[in-house]
């Protein structure tokens, strides 16, 4: 399949969303909220009476929608992600939790589907999670993901982020011939048995755009220079000071754009008997704000336009991995 993305300009990318963990201070990145916030979910569940919000308008949080807002911004126009810190889940647990994940979601954009299901929120590693989180930094098909922490043990378990943006100008540094293969497109698998070819570093309509999904690659096809750019990208990502790792807290909710950061979950070594284990959800979401794609990317997301619904498991035409 022919290249549908132009020779790219190898130009250092600037602002915000370039970071080093290294450099980063939880002033950087952390919001708190108060008390008010789950009074407002409680009384946004109790309106719902059970039913999904179609909208904002159907699930009122006067308080927290305007920190949602300011998130979304720092999503897209900002560091490219947020932790929310406060959320007491004494008051709300078992299924209401979902449910509240829900609403705070239909403020920032619209949920989407996460398996053939069709379900809305995901579950990592937990009872019932999905256990083979992607061992190197992966970038889901969303325009938003927010991972909200149930539980944490008291040793291991770890979410990783790193800037996509950081990690191009990294290698635009050491190794532009590498950067170069990110950019023209590596072979992905469609599920049809052909290769489509999408690019992990691009540029759509001035809007930088990182993509790095190694579970969908077709690994058989890489050619030996894309093997060894792929290499040399893990090992930026992995110098000391490049990622950020965080320690997540019961009632934390992360929000990040994967266009912008990418994410590790590891688990860690399973708990003891009496010890609570990891347990995350997890919400995809595409956004009104968000930066037009790659035309290629419509292979994933279903359409490219910004600010278009878009993403989520149905749209992926068959595409392994995500």
């Amino acid at each position: 399949m022919p290249n549908m993305n132009p020779s790219p300009r190898l130009v250092p990318q600037a602002g915000p969303s370039v970071w080093t963990g290294a450099a980063l201070n939880p002033a950087d990145w952390m919001v708190p909220i108060g008390a008010e916030a789950v009074a407002e979910l409680e009384a946004a569940l109790i309106a719902l009476a059970g039913r999904a919000p179609a909208g904002p308008g159907d699930a009122a949080l006067p308080r927290l929608a305007p920190v949602l807002r300011e998130a979304a911004e720092r999503l897209e126009h900002g560091r490219g992600f947020v932790l929310l810190r406060g959320l007491d889940l004494e008051r709300i647990g078992g299924p209401e939790t979902e449910a509240a994940l829900l609403v705070l979601g239909v403020h920032l954009g619209t949920a989407l589907p996460q398996d053939r299901e069709g379900a809305l929120v995901g579950r990592l590693a937990g009872p019932g999670a999905v256990v083979d989180a992607p061992v190197r930094f992966h970038a889901d098909p969303a325009d938003a993901v927010a991972l909200l922490c149930l539980r944490q043990p008291a040793v291991g378990g770890q979410v990783t982020l790193v800037s996509a943006p950081a990690l191009h100008n990294a290698l635009l540094r050491a190794d532009r011939a590498a950067l170069a293969s990110l950019h023209a497109g590596l072979p992905h698998r469609n599920g049809g048995g052909e290769a489509l070819r999408l690019p992990v570093f691009s540029t759509s309509s001035g809007s930088f755009v990182g993509r790095y999904d190694r579970d969908a690659m077709w690994e058989e096809a890489l050619e030996p220079a894309q093997q060894a750019a792929l290499a040399a990208l893990d090992a930026a990502a992995a110098v000391p000071g490049q990622a950020l790792s965080l320690a997540l807290h019961a009632g934390d909710i992360l929000l990040l754009n994967p266009h912008l950061v990418w994410k590790q979950v590891v688990t860690g070594e399973a708990p003891a008997a009496d010890e609570a284990s990891r347990e995350l959800l997890r919400l995809w979401l595409s956004t009104p704000g968000s930066r037009a794609l790659p035309e290629s990317f419509g292979a994933v997301f279903g359409t490219t336009a910004a600010g278009a619904p878009r993403g989520g498991v149905a749209a992926s035409h068959g595409l392994v991995g995500g």
